[in-house]
């Protein structure tokens, strides 16, 4: 799954929109490599998002098969280190 999708997916970001904008300004990367937005994502990855106020840290647990997940199964998905 796309990197934009996945955290549009996962409700890390509200939109899919959001998502693709945050990867193209080089704000998120994967495994500590800047990510393109049509980077894939596999279970195991460590995604970084660096904010203005500092950054935070998302490791994938599994992909979602569906455009989007219930919020109540985000653990499932992603974890937050």
């Amino acid at each position: 799954m796309r990197i934009d999708k996945w955290l549009s997916s996962v409700n890390v970001v509200k939109r899919r929109t959001v998502a693709s904008d945050m990867v193209k300004s080089g704000v998120v990367s994967i495994n500590g490599i800047q990510a393109k937005p049509s980077k894939d994502v596999a279970v195991g990855d460590k995604i970084t998002i660096r904010y203005l106020a500092g950054a935070k840290e998302y490791q994938v647990l599994k992909i979602p098969t569906t455009k989007t997940i219930p919020k109540t199964q985000k653990e499932e998905f992603v974890r937050e280190l």
